[in-house]
């Protein structure tokens, strides 16, 4: 018996969108939004890569974004990045069977786009990449393998800026390659006014605007190493030593939560006298904390894009970012694990006006995603993958 492969007729003028994580949420409820103005007909398949309330449930909520067609919730019970991968790959593949739709989009670098592109790419629907391009060229990240498995499997690629387009170009990747923003800036455009009207947490955490530092640590290349995740705690410990009247608020995720329990680091997370450990909470309340703190060490690579765009000084902990632009515009320092080091560009990073230009577009990425999606659908774009002169290593 042959494998399955739709063929052009089988497929319907739908829009597939995958979501399974935070920052795929948040990132494509604009384009969401933007389907919904087209009157598009589109639907959402959630892979269940985040499953608990608080990281999964309370953003559909917040954002009022539709319920998915299709949950897949198996995925839970994978504990390893290939199980993860190939139960998320099994349950989207029975989703666009169901649907087929003549285009999916997948959003950034969670295992949960890679199995979605490569469900659709099997069954010969067109893959498009919201957030294309990234790089940064670090092979211990999951997130690196990924971005770059999915831009050479894609037919069209939505770059957020000319960096990305160039690296996409340098790698030799095949597709329709357009410059449109990233939909982050829509995002915090749209959800900041809603998050700043409706949040209470200031007064509930009893802190004031610009006196007091987010942290924020999830990836596993951090905290999955117990010497990381202490240096990570000095780190603060260190800052707090110097800015004693600066609270340290930390929501934990719950990987690191899990993390601080597994390597016995708790009792000295909880002896930093500033530092306090929060609840995971929904993207609104975080926006707006973001949006009041005086500085945010984190990281995430969404982090490192809003604290950009709104105004708000960054030190990344890591050695490297794939948001080069960040550092290009003065709004993020890298500062890796090291205590010193992360003390120092804390130091430098309070010294710095926060007057940069964003430079990840002009809010409007998800209308230009909307309408290429769209005329995909319908047939009135057409999804080959053009020639292209390759680049000599």
């Amino acid at each position: 018996m042959a494998l399955k492969v739709l063929s052009h007729e089988e497929l319907t003028g739908k829009v597939g969108v995958i979501m399974g994580t935070r920052p795929g949420i948040i990132k494509m409820s604009p384009v969401v939004r933007a389907l919904q103005r087209r009157k598009a007909p589109f639907f959402i398949i959630h892979t269940g890569q985040h499953y608990s309330y608080e990281m999964d449930a309370t953003f559909f909520e917040d954002l009022g974004l539709p319920k998915p067609l299709h949950h897949l919730d198996t995925v839970r019970n994978s504990k390893t990045h290939a199980g993860q991968t190939a139960e998320m790959l099994r349950g989207v593949e029975s989703a666009l069977l169901i649907e087929k739709p003549r285009v999916l989009l997948v959003g950034g670098d969670a295992n949960t786009n890679l199995s979605g592109a490569l469900a659709a790419r099997k069954l010969q629907i067109t893959v498009a990449h919201m957030e294309a391009g990234l790089r940064s060229d670090d092979w211990r990240m999951p997130e690196e393998h990924n971005r770059v498995m999915i831009d050479h499997i894609s037919e069209w690629l939505f770059a957020p800026t000319e960096q990305a387009r160039r690296n996409m170009v340098e790698d030799n990747v095949r597709g329709n390659i357009v410059v449109v923003g990233n939909t982050i800036v829509d995002a915090v455009h749209q959800n900041l006014e809603i998050a700043r009207n409706r949040s209470e947490l200031l007064s509930e955490l009893n802190v004031q605007p610009r006196k007091y530092f987010l942290l924020t640590a999830h990836r596993e290349e951090n905290v999955d190493r117990p010497e990381l995740l202490e240096s990570l705690l000095r780190s603060a410990e260190g800052i707090a030593s110097r800015y004693p009247d600066w609270p340290i608020l930390f929501p934990v995720h719950p990987r690191t939560s899990e993390r601080l329990r597994e390597y016995g680091l708790e009792e000295l997370a909880k002896s930093v006298s500033t530092l306090r450990l929060v609840r995971p909470m929904g993207y609104l309340d975080f926006l707006f904390l973001l949006s009041e703190c005086r500085l945010v060490m984190t990281d995430s690579g969404g982090i490192q894009e809003e604290a950009c765009i709104l105004q708000r000084p960054c030190v990344t902990l890591r050695d490297n970012t794939e948001r080069p632009e960040t550092v290009e515009v003065g709004a993020n320092e890298i500062a890796g694990l090291e205590p010193q080091n992360v003390i120092r560009a804390v130091e430098k990073m309070l010294a710095v006006a926060p007057t940069w230009p964003n430079p990840f577009g002009d809010g409007h990425a998800a209308d230009r995603i909307a309408e290429t999606l769209s005329g995909i659908a319908n047939g009135e774009i057409t999804s080959e993958i053009p020639e292209r002169q390759f680049v000599a290593g």
